[in-house]
C-alpha cells in the first residue's frame, strides 16, 4: 500500500489519542521513528501491522479500528488534496458508489502501482442498494463500513451497512447500504 493509507492511520491515531500513542503503537508494529512518504509503497504487513498494534495498544477490536480508520479515511483524503477528484465522482452516494472504479482509474494516474479493490453495484433503489467489493487484500470489510459512513458524512446521509462474505469463483463482500437523508 502506498504511504498516504499508513500516514492517514498515523493522523487518525494522533488526532484522537495523542503523540504518545501513536509512539507506542509504531513501536509494537516495529517501525521506525521516521515519517511515512505519500507517494512511497510500503508492504501491505505495514498496515496490518499498525492495525493490529492499535487493536492491541487501544484494547479494541482490529474490525473497530478498521471501520475508524475507514470513517476518517473519507475526510482525510478530501483534506489531502483529493477533494476535487471525489466531487467529480458523483453528487450523490448512489451515484459516488456506482463511480468507484472509475475514481481509482483516477488515482491510479498519480499512483501507478495503486492495486485497488474493485466494487459493482446492483438493486438500486430510492434508499439502499447492493454494493460488491473485490479485493485481494484479506479482511477489509470493516473498512469499507467505515467508508461509506464517512461517504454518509459527506452526502448529509445517515449510512447503515451490514456485509457478508461470498465464496465462490469470485470470493467477495456483499454489503447491504442503505440510507436515509439528515434532518
Amino acid at each position: 500500500m502506498y504511504g498516504l493509507i499508513n500516514k492517514a492511520v498515523e493522523g487518525l491515531v494522533r488526532s484522537k489519542f495523542g503523540d504518545a500513542t501513536w509512539d507506542r503503537i509504531r513501536t509494537r508494529a516495529g517501525l521506525p521513528d521516521e515519517p511515512f512518504i505519500g507517494m512511497e509503497q510500503y508492504p501491505d504487513k505495514t498496515t496490518y501491522d499498525l492495525v493490529g498494534a492499535a487493536s492491541a495498544e487501544l484494547g479494541a477490536p482490529a474490525a473497530a479500528i478498521l471501520e475508524e480508520f475507514g470513517l476518517y479515511w473519507v475526510r482525510y483524503t478530501a483534506e489531502a488534496g483529493y477533494g476535487e477528484l471525489m466531487k467529480s465522482a458523483g453528487r450523490t452516494l448512489p451515484e459516488f458508489l456506482r463511480n468507484l472504479d472509475q475514481l481509482h482509474t483516477r488515482v491510479k494516474l498519480s499512483f501507478p502501482h495503486l492495486a485497488p479493490p474493485s466494487f459493482a453495484v446492483s438493486d438500486e433503489s430510492s434508499s439502499s442498494l447492493v454494493l460488491r467489493y473485490y479485493s485481494d487484500r484479506p479482511g477489509l470489510a470493516p473498512l469499507v463500513v467505515g467508508l461509506l459512513r464517512g461517504l454518509g458524512d459527506r452526502f448529509n446521509v445517515d449510512v447503515t451497512a451490514r456485509f457478508e462474505r461470498v465464496e465462490g469463483d469470485r470470493p467477495h463482500d456483499r454489503f447491504v447500504v442503505e440510507w436515509s437523508p439528515r434532518a
